[in-house]
C-alpha cells in the first residue's frame, strides 16, 4: 500500500532535524571542456517547455510548485523521450551557450523524473540512492549517460556547470525539488534566453524569504545555498551581501546596505509539490533545519 501524502508530511514534521553533508567542491572535469564555437546546431527543448507549462504553478508567495500528482502517463512518456534525446546528444560538439542550456535542462528534467518515479514523497532527501553510508538524496548516484560517460547530478553541478562557467547565477537555474530551492522555471533554458532567465530567477529567489530575510533581532538570514556555494559568490559575507544587493528590490537593497555579516542560514527540504490549484500564497513552510543558526559570538 502506498503511503498517503498526509502520512508522509506528518512523518516529515515529526522527524528530527536533518543535516546533509556539504556539497562537493567545484572540480573541473576536463572531459567536458570540449566544444565547437562554430557549431550551427540549436537544440530543441520543446518537449520540456510544454511539460513545464502544464505542471509548474507559481503561487502568490512566489514559490513555483510542481503538480506531480497531475502528470499524465502520456506526459511522463514525453519526459522520458526528452531525457533520452538529451543523453543521445553529442554535447561536446555544441557551442558553449548551447551546452550551458543543455546541462541545466538535463539536470532539472532528470530531477523531476526522479520525483515522479517515487511520488508521493515528502522530500527529495528520501530518495537515498547516493553512495555513502550517511548520504542523503539522489545527487551522487550515477544515473545518466552522455557520450558513453556515466554522470550524476552532482557531476553536472559541481564538475561541469560551476567550474566551467564560473557564473554564480547557475545556482538559481537548478531545481532541487524543494520548497527552499530556487524556482523551477516555467520554460526550458536555451542559448538565447539563459542570461535573462538567470537574472529573473535570481530576483525571484533573493526577494522571497527562502532567499533572504531578517529575523526578529534584525539579523540577516539567508538560504543555505549561499553557504554551500559560498566560493561562487565570494569568500566573505560581504561578497555574498554585495551579490544579494544586485538582485534585491529597492527596499531590501536599502536594508542590506547597512549589513556587514550574515547571521545564519536555513533551507526547507519539503517537496515543491502543488497539491491542487488552491494551494499557494501561504507563509514559507518551516525549514527542516529548524531555526537558522546565529552567527559566531551571538
Amino acid at each position: 500500500m502506498q503511503p498517503t501524502r498526509r502520512a508522509l508530511l506528518l512523518g516529515l514534521a515529526l522527524s528530527p532535524v536533518l543535516a546533509i553533508a556539504a556539497p562537493p567542491k567545484a572540480e573541473r572535469w576536463e572531459r567536458w571542456t570540449r566544444n565547437n564555437p562554430a557549431a550551427p546546431r540549436v537544440l530543441n527543448h520543446t518537449l520540456w517547455t510544454q511539460f513545464l507549462g502544464r505542471y509548474v504553478v507559481t503561487g502568490a508567495d512566489g514559490v513555483a510548485r510542481v503538480r506531480y500528482g497531475a502528470v499524465s502517463g502520456e506526459d511522463r512518456g514525453y519526459l522520458r523521450v526528452y531525457l533520452d534525446q538529451l543523453q543521445r546528444t553529442e554535447v561536446s560538439k555544441l557551442r558553449p551557450d548551447e551546452q550551458l542550456a543543455y546541462w541545466i535542462n538535463l539536470y532539472n528534467a532528470h530531477t523531476v523524473k526522479l520525483v515522479l518515479e517515487r511520488y508521493p514523497l515528502a522530500s527529495i532527501l528520501s530518495i537515498a540512492i547516493s553512495p555513502g553510508l550517511f548520504a542523503k538524496g539522489p545527487w551522487g548516484a550515477n544515473m545518466l549517460k552522455v557520450e558513453d560517460e556515466t554522470l550524476s547530478l552532482d557531476d553536472i553541478e559541481h564538475r561541469i556547470l560551476r567550474p566551467l562557467w564560473h557564473d554564480p547565477r547557475t545556482a538559481y537555474a537548478l531545481c532541487r525539488a524543494a520548497i527552499g530551492s530556487p524556482n523551477l522555471a516555467s520554460e526550458a533554458y536555451t542559448a538565447s534566453n539563459a542570461g535573462a532567465m538567470f537574472d529573473a530567477a535570481a530576483r525571484a529567489f533573493v526577494n522571497t524569504p527562502r532567499g533572504v530575510r531578517f529575523d526578529e533581532k534584525g539579523r540577516l538570514q539567508v538560504s543555505s545555498l549561499y553557504e554551500w556555494l559560498k566560493p561562487d559568490f565570494g569568500a566573505k559575507d560581504a561578497d555574498v551581501i554585495a551579490h544579494l544587493r544586485q538582485y534585491a528590490a529597492p527596499a531590501l537593497a536599502e536594508q542590506l546596505a547597512s549589513v556587514t555579516r550574515i547571521g545564519g542560514d536555513a533551507f526547507d527540504w519539503k517537496l515543491n509539490d502543488q497539491i491542487d490549484d488552491s494551494q499557494g500564497g501561504g507563509e514559507l513552510a518551516p525549514t527542516l533545519y529548524g531555526p537558522a543558526a546565529p552567527a559566531a559570538g551571538e
